[in-house]
């Protein structure tokens, strides 16, 4: 007899919700395609707000576009290069690179740093898809020596990928939201976890692997960042955490950390945590144990090669998880962390209303889920620190919430 597959939306209060779509119906666990998901880029209930652009003079050949954001405090920008197949080696890549950096910054003296990415134009997807050819990060404060250390083979904030392409599998662009924790299991196995959930609501802290809320009698909150990191906003995220003394558990997208390492340094040197958000962004209860081994591991083994640290929490992308995903995370010395406070920044909904959810859900012991490339959540970001200081709230990552 083959067994119950049951999915059910754990709502952050304690309750259960089912809709029509998450009914028990008796099947296996479906086959699926090689993982691989492109990073969503809002798809939200409005579209997201046009990006501001520069225009570089003299132009460089290959540049699609410099766009600017601002956390307001200060500006940033990226740039995006695609180079046909006759031009795309590393040399050129890396002149490219050059010249738009210095012509951005010609441009636009007040930005904080400029970012670019080089992609293989027949191969771009859009950002989360096929790695890029080449990554440089130039703060202000590198711009006038950055070109001298890149001749010297010394400069810290460059990623080159090596060999050959690495092929892809078929991505699709993934339209689903963060909404409430899912979890796919038995009958069994879901009473399980609404006992687990309803006793870390009540009490906080880890148990049985997961941490839903950190303990109700103390007045702290753990700010998590999803879909980490993205080359454009998370400089001005980071910037945004260090004038307000917060810190922040940054959940990492393996893929995104290989094609720009520096910005995972970044994260450690800011006191920051640094967590697994897989490497592809997939929804793991589709895959085989040893997708999801490798899909963590992998993720893991890279966090700890660029940080210097253990990897010690991780979040599956969508909340959505079953009991072999936790027994794998458990294995290799995760725990999974969830959310109570989610502001939908995601979904465009207007930074106004990120602002007013996140009041609203504000709790001893919540956790705070924000995302990496969403402007609303970048824009609200200072107002949220700011609102939990004056309500007397600690601000720190979900490691803090365990201690």
């Amino acid at each position: 007899m083959r067994p119950l597959l049951l999915c059910a939306a754990l709502g952050t209060g304690g309750s259960v919700q089912t809709t029509s779509a998450q009914t028990i119906r008796p099947a296996p666990i479906p086959p699926v395609t090689s993982p691989g998901q492109v990073q969503p880029v809002a798809p939200g209930t409005r579209p997201a707000p046009v990006l501001a652009t520069l225009r570089l003079a003299p132009a460089v050949p290959g540049v699609q576009k410099v766009e600017v954001l601002s956390n307001g405090f200060v500006k940033a920008a990226h740039a995006l290069i695609l180079l046909p197949a006759r031009e795309a080696t590393a040399p050129r890549a890396l002149t490219l690179a050059t010249q738009s950096v210095l012509g951005a910054f010609r441009a636009d003296p007040a930005l904080i740093e400029v970012d670019v990415s080089v992609y293989r134009k027949e191969k771009y997807q859009g950002f989360g898809g096929p790695l890029p050819l080449l990554t440089l990060s130039v703060p202000r404060a590198r711009q006038p020596t950055f070109q001298a250390a890149l001749q010297a083979g010394n400069y810290e904030r460059v990623w080159i990928q090596s060999g050959a392409a690495t092929p892809e599998p078929e991505l699709t662009p993934l339209q689903e939201l963060e909404r409430l924790p899912v979890f796919f299991g038995t009958q069994a196995e879901l009473l399980f976890q609404r006992l687990t959930q309803a006793t870390s609501q009540t009490r906080g802290g880890v148990r049985g692997g997961l941490l839903f809320k950190g303990t109700p009698t103390r007045r702290q909150v753990a700010l998590t960042v999803d879909d980490v990191p993205h080359p454009l906003y998370f400089p001005l995220v980071l910037d945004a955490l260090q004038r307000a003394g917060a810190r922040a558990t940054f959940f990492v997208i393996g893929r995104n950390a290989q094609a720009y390492p520096y910005f995972v340094q970044d994260m450690v040197r800011g006191g920051h945590e640094v967590a697994n958000h897989t490497f592809h962004h997939v929804r793991l209860p589709k895959l085989s144990d040893a997708q999801i081994t490798a899909e963590l591991k992998r993720t893991n083994e890279l966090l700890t090669r660029l940080s210097g640290q253990p990897v010690r929490y991780f979040r599956p992308p969508g909340g959505q998880y079953s009991a072999r995903v936790l027994k794998i995370a458990e294995g290799l010395g995760l725990t999974t962390v969830f959310w109570t406070d989610d502001p939908g920044d995601f979904q465009n909904p207007g930074v106004e209303t990120v602002e007013a959810r996140f009041a609203r859900s504000l709790r001893p012991g919540g956790i705070i889920l924000l995302h990496d490339n969403a402007p609303d959540g970048l824009a609200a970001l200072p107002d949220l620190l700011k609102v939990a200081r004056e309500r007397g709230y600690t601000i720190d990552t979900a490691g803090a919430l365990t201690r």
